[in-house]
């Protein structure tokens, strides 16, 4: 008897197909998070990969009647949908682990290399789109558009990675490790702002551009004015020991569902609603603590894993094709690292930072990981890029993101190795 014949009697119906594909999902992502780990590597790096694998870029190729089986169109839908919640509610997670005090507290040096860490990689970007814009965007996406998409591509960072990979190594508390939360979350803040504006502008028609600027104008006042005073009244009142936390939950997620709900009505992304209330819920609050031990370990076991297999499927490396195209990819990869690691350097360096702090630093702000691929997803669903360009900025995405530790490691023991006078350099 063939696996075509055994299989249905394992899967007899959609919904039994649906949790098949997520036992299976979720099993192949932990196995590769646990080696990832081993070498040293966040393990939602491994469960990136595992997303990809699952997709036609590998099981797809060597076996396309089990890939076929596994993830058909029918599923997919269903994984689809799951997904986008998933990410909605990281997005909200996110937004929560953002320590305000470090927007208000910092030096301006933080502000300075936050800029210019996005600046420069996002003005490479755009520049780089005009070279590509004929050959890898869609047809019809203006070049205005696609240069703003490409550029905002190459500005992310992944905050939540970021944080992982300093607090592995006991860095999240040094004065380099503060720095680069703070630049970060900055980074953050702006990256979403620009995306919110890339899909405005994508999704509204030219008469529908100024009400959309307008309706999210009124938005981000009215959760700074009206939203967020209220929610820090919830926030002060709110006791464990006399209110129910399954009520304060289903009021949180209420209150990220409807901003996500109302931006996408707007026309700006359900994502940017969800980053925004998480933004304005106090991180340090007892109710904020609670919301994430809730809520991280099923986002980040069940539905990321959904979201990195659905990306996956998106995913077609095969569809890179010739020396041309992957000269191309790595071009990609080079004009993101050097926009990102040389634009901080120099703003660091002229803030005052020692040279290997900041080398270290722009290492540190060259992670895009899964930040990077939520944007991508968002351009893709615009039809902002074309999938060989989704491709190779999913490529992009992995080996800025794997190549965070190691490159660190190299720089972080320069910084330690005792100064010599000759090896000085100002």
């Amino acid at each position: 008897m063939g696996v075509r014949s055994i299989l249905p009697l394992v899967v007899p119906n959609l919904l039994s197909h649906v949790l098949f594909a997520l036992v299976v999902i979720i099993l192949t992502a932990r196995a590769l998070g646990s080696v990832f780990t081993h070498l040293r590597q966040p393990a939602v790096i491994g469960e990136m990969v595992a997303g990809v694998l699952l997709g036609p870029s590998l099981l797809g190729r060597l076996f396309p009647a089990a890939a076929g089986f596994l993830l058909p169109p029918g599923v997919a839908s269903y994984l689809e949908v799951i997904a986008q919640v998933g990410v909605v509610l990281f997005i909200f997670l996110v937004g929560l682990e953002l320590d305000g005090t470090l927007l208000k507290n910092q030096p301006g040096a933080s502000v300075v290399v936050s800029i210019a860490s996005i600046a420069v990689p996002f003005g490479l970007g755009a520049a780089f789109a005009i070279r590509i814009h004929g050959s890898l965007a869609p047809t019809g996406v203006p070049l205005g558009v696609f240069a703003l998409f490409i550029g905002v591509s190459m500005s992310v960072t992944a905050f939540p990675i970021l944080a992982r990979i300093l607090t592995d190594r006991g860095m999240q508390r040094t004065p380099l490790g503060v720095l680069a939360l703070t630049c970060a979350a900055i980074n953050d803040v702006i990256a979403w702002c620009l995306l919110a504006l890339v899909v405005g502008v994508a999704q509204a028609e030219p008469s529908r551009a100024a009400i959309t600027t307008a309706l999210s104008v009124v938005f981000v006042a009215a959760m700074v004015l009206i939203v967020r005073p209220f929610v820090a009244r919830l926030v002060r009142a709110y006791d464990p020991a006399r209110h129910d936390p399954r009520t304060a939950l289903a009021g949180i997620l209420v209150g990220l569902l409807g901003c996500a709900l109302v931006t996408d009505v707007i026309g700006i992304h359900p994502l940017f609603g969800a980053f925004a209330f998480g933004a304005i819920v106090p991180h340090d609050s007892e109710l904020a603590r609670d919301v994430e031990a809730r809520l991280t370990d099923v986002v980040v076991v069940l539905l990321l894993p959904v979201f990195f297999a659905f990306t996956g499927l998106r995913t077609q490396i095969g569809l890179v094709r010739g020396a041309g195209q992957w000269l191309l990819c790595a071009g990609i990869i080079a004009v993101a690292t050097a926009g990102k690691v040389g634009g901080t350097f120099v703003a660091a360096r002229l803030c005052g930072l020692e040279r290997r702090e900041s080398v270290s630093l722009g290492v540190l702000m060259n992670t895009r990981g899964l930040m990077e691929l939520v944007a991508l997803n968002v351009g893709l669903d615009l039809g902002v890029i074309t999938p060989t360009l989704f491709a190779m900025l999913v490529l992009m995405a992995l080996v800025t993101t794997f190549a965070t530790s190691p490159v660190l490691e190299l720089a972080r023991r320069g910084v330690l190795e005792p100064r010599t006078a000759g090896a000085h350099t100002s």
